[in-house]
């Protein structure tokens, strides 16, 4: 009967030290019995290595280490209700955030307690339960710290999640610090736990490209959701780097070397696609989402403002007295300068968060002149949100727009004042005070982005006009009595 020599079972020895097996008396059982199992193979002429690969090939990448969980849960009382209450919270917490998400879409009540509980259950539960099963089971410490790294990263994105969606305060301080913690802890600490055992030199410069792809990705991410710039660069530049570099040069190498094709490849492949591409499809329909929120508002606006500026034109068409038709054509020149103010300042606005630091763009598809005057085209603007202009130039006290805008209203509210004498204007008059539409901020750390200031001047322009419309009514008698 063949035997196996000593360098045999010193190899068959440290493989099955390989897989993680952390009972002594366990891992010597499973290395005799590798070893009867080897010898009865080459009791049919297979050489070690042919009898070896045999038998590897019979217990698979994780029989020996569902050998020891199934001990574990066996003698352990502890690993067993840890193993337990990790299934458990991780079945009930992903079904109340499933649940929490249909009630969401359907607005439908509860579904702020499901997202709460079902984010907190995986969060507080589940985490730390999986962090000590899998230290039960490794007693690694090679492992140790992407293993709290992974807790760490995990635990803050549930929870900025869910206070992101649940509107608390600092949400997006958690979902940075989430960021961070996977840019700066998780990542270096798997590629580096992946680079500490044998590794095909090959494949190094693709998982150091692979994890650069991912820092990326994460990164833009946290940009979309805090509307940062730069989010779309460092977006496509992950993508880029994931999908058209890295993806491709790791399955050419694959290929080449494995006859089959692994489990481990294709749960790569199908997880990558599973997280990443519908985060792609879904941060687009977020973002087309969330700026049409905002077009809606700011059309409907402007539909306002041309009701009320046509109707007030007609005011003035239709007046026939000689002494009254030159008061209301003066009423609605002072109009149109004052809107020719605000449009001005609109399209400044527009030009500085389009164009680059310092060199405004240039004004074409963005702003279109009609019967009403310039009318903005929300869903050709390039960076909505930018929040450079309004908070620079719209509610700096001390900028040029804000002094110039100041000081047209306040003429034009001059002006009606001594042409309305009396109390009735004194309520219209608050509609013409800036400080009605420019909150307080500050400027080193509250963001105004471009959409909320040409809203707020659009708001100036509907109440410039509602006091042009009060004033001509006065001026031609039709006032209507006061309740």
């Amino acid at each position: 009967m063949p035997e196996l020599t000593l360098h045999n079972i010193e190899e068959i020895s440290r493989d099955v030290g390989r897989q993680e097996i952390t009972f002594a008396n366990l891992r010597d059982e499973l290395t005799d019995h590798i070893c009867c199992d080897v010898e009865y193979e080459m009791q049919k002429g297979l050489s070690f290595a042919e009898a070896y690969t045999v038998v590897r090939r019979k217990l698979g990448s994780r029989r020996l280490r569902e050998i020891q969980e199934e001990t574990l849960y066996a003698v352990d009382t502890k690993y067993r209700n840890m193993k337990k209450t990790m299934k458990i919270s991780a079945i009930s917490g992903t079904v109340m955030l499933g649940f929490a998400a249909l009630f969401k879409i359907m607005h439908w009540s509860g579904a702020g307690i499901l997202l709460v509980l079902g984010g907190f259950t995986l969060a507080f539960v589940f985490m730390p339960s999986a962090l000590t099963v899998l230290w039960k089971e490794t007693h690694n410490r090679r492992w140790l710290f992407l293993y709290i790294s992974a807790f760490i990263s995990g635990m803050l994105f549930i929870i900025g999640v869910v206070s992101k969606v649940q509107h608390w305060p600092l949400s997006g301080l958690i979902l940075s610090f989430a960021a961070l913690s996977g840019i700066v802890l998780l990542i270096p600490s798997a590629l580096i736990t992946k680079l500490a055992g044998p590794i095909d030199k090959r494949k190094l410069p693709v998982y150091l490209l692979g994890a650069a792809g991912l820092a990326c990705y994460i990164l833009a991410m946290l940009f979309k959701i805090q509307h940062w710039p730069l989010a779309s660069l460092l977006l496509a530049l992950g993508t880029i780097i994931m999908f058209i570099v890295v993806f491709p040069w790791y399955t050419i190498i694959t290929w080449k070397d494995d006859k089959n094709v692994s489990a481990a490849f294709i749960f790569a492949v199908t997880g990558s696609l599973a997280l990443v591409i519908p985060g792609l499809l879904l941060n687009l329909s977020l973002q087309r989402n969330y700026e049409a929120g905002y077009y809606i508002h700011q059309q409907e606006q402007q539909t306002m403002f041309g009701y009320k500026f046509r109707e007030n034109l007609s005011v003035i068409n239709d007046c026939t007295d000689s002494v009254v038709s030159p008061v209301l054509a003066d009423i609605n020149t002072r109009t149109n300068m004052l809107l020719k103010v605000i449009n001005d300042a609109e399209t400044e606005l527009i030009a500085i968060a389009e164009g680059k630091p310092g060199t405004p763009a240039v004004i074409t598809r963005q702003i279109t002149e009609t019967d009403i005057g310039p009318v903005i085209q929300f869903n050709t603007l390039i960076n909505p949100f930018n929040s450079v202009p309004a908070r620079e130039y719209l509610l700096n006290e001390g900028s040029e727009m804000r002094t110039g805008l100041e000081a047209a209203m306040k003429d034009y509210s001059g002006y009606l004042s001594g042409l309305i004498p009396g109390r009735g204007f004194s309520q219209y008059k608050e509609l013409l005070d800036p400080s009605v539409y420019f909150p307080e901020i500050n400027p080193e750390t509250d963001r105004v982005s471009l959409m909320i200031g040409l809203h707020m001047l659009g708001l100036i322009k509907n109440s410039v006009l509602t006091v042009e419309s009060y004033a001509l009514s006065e001026i031609t008698g039709h006032v209507q009595p006061q309740n």
